[in-house]
């Protein structure tokens, strides 16, 4: 539920020094603007930080579930510092700007970005654009792991057919009788089969 979605916004220092600067009030008002629809949307938004050095201490406390850039001519800078600061714990990120040059679209979603909005700001598109956000992040991390899974299991596999072979060749044994002597010594000390077969190849190195 989106009330249980916790939020951090990364923001560019919006301090405004001289307020007949029309850039920078618009930027600020901009970016009160992104957090009242969030609020307004019924998200948790626990936090707004500075895209700095110190960001990804300050996520690691907050443990956020999604982070929002809200950037314009420092979005490649806080991009950065956004992926050094999720790169141990990887998050959905969503980045808002109105800045229309999108050359670095690409480069943005590589680096990890689920959604990537130019002037998408409007309280009524920010559910939807989260929510998809999120379920995009999802199936990508679900992806990974089974892209992960599936090269363990072919390491698994590798070893045990290593220590298999080992075993045929030094106790003349038949496939199957390696393969059930490795998988009866598993059974017996309630280890994984890859276990006792990288545990074998180990103590089969320092006997030479």
């Amino acid at each position: 539920m989106n009330e249980a979605l916790r939020i951090v916004v990364v923001v560019p220092d919006l301090a405004i020094e001289d307020q007949t600067d029309d850039y920078a009030v618009s930027q600020a008002e901009r970016s009160r603007s992104l957090r009242i629809g969030l609020l307004e949307n019924g998200f948790n938004l626990v936090a707004s930080l500075p895209a700095d050095v110190f960001l990804a201490e300050r996520i690691a406390q907050l443990q956020p579930d999604l982070i929002i850039v809200d950037a314009e001519s420092e979005a490649r800078d806080a991009l950065e510092h956004v992926v050094m600061a999720t790169r141990e714990a990887r998050r959905p990120i969503v980045m808002f700007t109105n800045d229309d040059d999108t050359s670095h679209v690409r480069d943005a979603v590589a680096a990890g970005v689920s959604a990537y909005i130019v002037a998408g700001l409007s309280s009524a598109r920010i559910r939807p654009i989260l929510d998809v956000a999120l379920a995009r992040f999802q199936h990508e991390q679900a992806l990974r792991q089974e892209l992960a899974a599936t090269k363990s299991e072919l390491q698994d596999r590798k070893v045990i057919d290593r220590a298999k072979g080992l075993l045929m060749q030094r106790q003349g044994l038949s496939e199957q009788a390696a393969f059930e002597k490795m998988r009866k010594t598993a059974m017996d000390k309630n280890l994984k089969l890859a276990d006792v077969a990288q545990r074998m190849l180990d103590v089969m190195d320092l006997l030479g």
